[in-house]
C-alpha cells in the first residue's frame, strides 16, 4: 500500500529499470497533461473503432451521513450500469477523471469520489508525485486518519443510495466499485453496505485487504455478494505473501467468483500520473475488470 517503505521499494525499482529524476518528471507531466478535463464538459472516446460515444462529465455534490462529498460524475448518453471509483492516497485529481473517461467509454456511469470530503474539497493534491513529498504527505495524514472503516461504510452506502436515483444509472443492473492503493479496501467496505445492489468489486494495488485486525476487508467476503478481482502488485505480494491466499481462502469459503492474482509490475502501476505506471500491465488489468463486469453488473 501506500506508505514510506512502498515508495522506497518503487525508488529502487526506478533506479533499477535506469529512470533517472528527468524521466519520471517527463512520465508524470505527461500523464497530467493527457489528463486535464474541465469541471463540466462533454467528451467523446472511441470504442472498437465504431461511431465514438457521447459523454458528459461534471462535478457533483452529494449529501452524506457526514457532510457534502463533492465527486466527477461521468456518463455516456443515456442510461448505464454506475461504478464508484475510490482514488489512491493522492485523492481525486484530473488523472482519475481521465480514467473515469476511458471507463466511460465503456459503457458504465462513473463516480469519482473525493474520499477526503470531510477535510477538504478535491483536488487536496494535483498529482501523484506532490504525496511523494513530505508536505503532500502531511497534508494528507490528518484526513487519512478520518477514514475509518465505520466512515468509508457510511459514505458507501450514501454513494450507492445516491446513484440509484440518477436518471443516468440504469438500476435494473448492479452496481461496481473499483478502488486503487488505499481506495482498494474501500470497494470491500462498499460491496458491504450496498450488499443489496454491488454486484462486483475490483481492487488494483489495494493495501490492507487481509490483516490481523478485527476489521480486516477479508472479513467481510462471506457478508458481501459481490464477486471480486483483486490484482496485486509484485512489491505487496513479496512483502506480504500470504495476503493473496487468505484472499483465496476466504472467498473460496464464502462461495464468492474471485479472480486474485500477482502482475509483474510494482504498487500504483495502474494509476495514470504514477511514476511506476504500466501501460501494459494496466491495459491488462482494465481489461479483465471489464470483462468481471460484464459478466456480473
Amino acid at each position: 500500500m501506500c506508505d514510506p517503505f512502498t515508495e522506497s521499494e518503487n525508488a529502487a525499482f526506478l533506479k533499477k529499470a535506469s529512470l533517472n529524476r528527468r524521466q519520471v518528471s517527463v512520465m508524470g507531466a505527461a500523464g497530467v497533461a493527457m489528463a486535464a478535463m474541465p469541471a463540466c464538459a462533454t467528451v467523446t472516446a472511441s470504442s472498437d473503432g465504431a461511431t465514438p460515444p457521447t459523454m458528459e462529465g461534471s462535478q457533483v455534490q452529494i449529501t452524506l451521513a457526514d457532510g457534502v462529498c463533492d465527486a466527477y460524475f461521468v456518463r455516456p448518453s443515456g442510461t448505464a450500469p454506475a461504478v464508484i471509483v475510490w482514488p489512491d492516497v493522492a485523492g481525486r485529481r484530473d488523472a482519475y477523471h481521465q480514467m473515469a473517461m476511458t471507463l466511460a467509454g465503456q459503457g458504465y456511469a462513473v463516480l469519482v469520489v473525493n474520499p477526503y470530503y470531510r477535510n477538504a474539497k478535491a483536488p487536496v493534491l494535483s498529482t501523484f508525485a506532490e504525496w511523494r513529498t513530505d508536505a503532500g504527505q502531511a497534508t494528507i495524514k490528518p484526513m487519512r486518519e478520518a477514514l475509518t472503516p465505520d466512515a468509508i461504510t457510511r459514505d458507501a452506502a450514501g454513494l450507492v443510495a445516491w446513484l440509484d436515483q440518477q436518471p443516468q444509472v440504469d438500476t435494473s443492473r448492479k452496481i461496481a466499485a473499483i478502488g486503487y492503493c488505499m481506495g482498494g479496501p474501500f470497494t470491500f467496505r462498499t460491496a458491504y453496505a450496498g450488499k443489496d445492489r454491488v454486484g462486483a468489486i475490483a481492487s488494483f494495488h489495494g493495501g490492507g485487504l487481509a490483516t490481523n485486525g478485527m476489521d480486516s476487508p477479508h472479513w467481510l467476503i462471506e457478508k458481501f455478494n459481490a464477486a471480486m478481482l483483486i490484482a496485486i502488485a509484485q512489491n505487496d505480494d513479496e512483502r506480504d505473501p500470504q495476503a493473496k491466499e487468505i484472499l483465496r481462502q476466504s472467498a473460496d469459503a464464502a462461495g464468492r467468483f474471485a479472480e486474485i492474482e500477482v502482475y509483474p509490475a510494482q504498487h500504483g502501476w495502474c494509476t495514470i500520473d504514477s511514476p511506476v505506471y504500466d501501460e501494459v500491465q494496466a491495459n491488462r488489468a482494465f481489461n479483465r475488470m471489464i470483462a468481471l463486469f460484464d459478466a456480473n453488473l
